[in-house]
Order: C-alpha cells, then structure tokens, then sequence
C-alpha cells in the first residue's frame, strides 16, 4: 500500500488531472514531470517550423502581419506543451485560446485585402478573441469549443479555394493541395486516437495518434502560412518564387521592383530642368 501511494505521489508531479480532455496516452509514464509525454514533444517540430518561417519572413521584410502569424502559430504549440504536460484545467486555457486566436489571425490575413473600412475587421477580432478567453476560462464546453474551432476553420475555406485558382503558379498550388493532405491526414490521427483508444491501448506500441495531430498540423500550419505569402507578394507585385531549403522545405523568394525613380536621380533632373528654363527664359530677356 505505501509503495503504490508512493508511486502514485511521483506519478503525478502536477497533482491530479483537472482538465477536462485526456488523450489516448498514459499519464506520467515517461516522467514524472510530463503527464502526456508524445503529446508534449510533438509540438517541437511544430515550433521549429514556426520559427523558419518567422526568419523568413523578417528577412525578406514581409507585411508585420505573417511575423504575427508565424508568432502565434509557436504560442501555440508552446501552449500545447504547458498543456499536455500538466493536464490541469487552468493551463488547458493556454491551449486551446491560442488555437481560436490563430483561426482569428488567419481570418483577417484571409480577408483584409478587400475589406474596405480596414480598421473595423482588426478590432472585432481582438475583441471577438478576448471575449472568448474570458468565457471559456470561466465555462467548461468541451463540445461547443469544438464546433466552435471547426466553424472557424471553415470560414478559411471558401477564401484559400479563391487564391487557389487565382494562382497560376504550380509550386504554389502545391503548397495548396498539401495543406488539404496534412489537414486531412491531421484528422484521421485525431479521430482514429479518440474513437478507438480503448483499442489502441492493448497494443504493445501505441501509434500516439495525437501526437502525430501535433506534427501533421505544425507542417499544415507552415503550408499555409507560405501558400499565404506567396499570394501576398502576388497581390504587391514582388515577384515571388517557391525555392526548397535543403530540396525539402518550401519557402517564398520574392524580388521587390523599385517601380519609382530613385530620390537623387529625381531631384538632379528636376534641378537640369529648372536650369535649362532659367537659361531660356535668360535668353529671352537678353535678346
């Protein structure tokens, strides 16, 4: 009896789960300090990703909001790290809030190209995602949040099927179609983790379908988000390029045109131009 309390004691670091989800995984098996072990370092990849894609962005100065963008997609998975190693109901909010404010994100950098009052879209999503984070720190709706997160992601649909055949070029419509694939192979893993867990369990290796969720959304997320740039700089004119790192990973080469003459050259001939009117309107007076 001492022995299995002692071991339930350093089993639970955290204390008991209060989360109101628990995967298909079993808790503390690895560590005493990590409930859901494969969940919590799942989400490494996912964060390196995000930080590819933030360089990437900063380097070749793209609009402020895709660093946003790659920003929260690390949150995120931070988040999800806090999360799935301690299983406790206040740290759930550190998950699952990053997840509807990323949707939110994706939304406006979705739709702000043809929105016409600029300032309004901005503010009812700040306040739209920080009225979330209240209530569903303070009420339980597992079910709701779900359907909630899913009817979000439709939204993005019906606009990234838009840029999709505005597109032209083929590697971007690569990028396109594996951010259909990951999304769906993503789903299969959650669904096959939740349904048939029980299953799963008796396995001698358990597949982590969840943790593959992590990892398969970490590259839909990194699709997206160079599907999205790539449109952009479209939209800009800046002459834009899907090149591989390393053969494998596709990021977004742009080229920014300088359309305008360049500040020197402008002023030195408008001051010929001015010279070459003084010397005529000279000559005028002279003869």
């Amino acid at each position: 009896m001492a022995d299995s309390m002692a071991d339930s004691m350093v089993a639970s670091f955290w204390g008991p789960v209060t989360s109101t989800t628990e995967l298909c995984e079993e808790n503390y098996a690895r560590s005493s300090y990590i409930a859901e072990f494969y969940n919590t370092l799942s989400n490494a990849p996912c964060i390196l990703l995000a930080l590819i894609g933030l360089v990437n962005a900063l380097r070749q100065r793209f609009e402020k909001r895709f660093s946003v963008l790659h920003i929260s997609n690390m949150i995120l998975s931070i988040g999800s790290i806090i999360f799935h190693a301690t299983l406790q109901h206040v740290l759930q909010q550190s998950d699952e809030t990053p997840m509807v404010w990323e949707i939110l994100l994706y939304l406006y950098v979705l739709y702000s190209p043809d929105w016409h009052y600029r300032s309004t879209m901005p503010t009812f999503l700040v306040l739209y995602g920080a009225a979330f984070a209240v209530v569903h720190f303070f009420v339980r709706f597992q079910v709701v949040f779900k359907l909630h997160y899913i009817g979000l992601c439709l939204l993005c649909i019906p606009r990234m099927y838009k840029y999709y055949i505005q597109t032209k070029d083929l590697a971007a419509k690569r990028l396109a179609k594996l951010w259909v694939l990951t999304i769906f192979l993503a789903t299969v893993c959650w669904l096959v983790d939740r349904i048939f867990c029980k299953k799963l369990s008796l396995w001698v290796i358990n597949p982590q379908g969840h943790a593959w969720w992590h990892v398969l959304m970490g590259f839909n997320s990194y699709f997206a988000n160079t599907f999205l740039m790539f449109c952009r700089a479209q939209q800009r004119g800046w002459e834009p390029r899907i090149i591989h790192l390393f053969g494998f990973l596709p990021y977004v080469k742009i080229q920014k045109s300088r359309k305008r003459e360049p500040w020197s050259a402008k002023s030195t001939s408008i001051h010929e131009s001015a010279v070459c009117r003084l010397g005529r309107s000279g000559n005028r007076h002279n003869t």
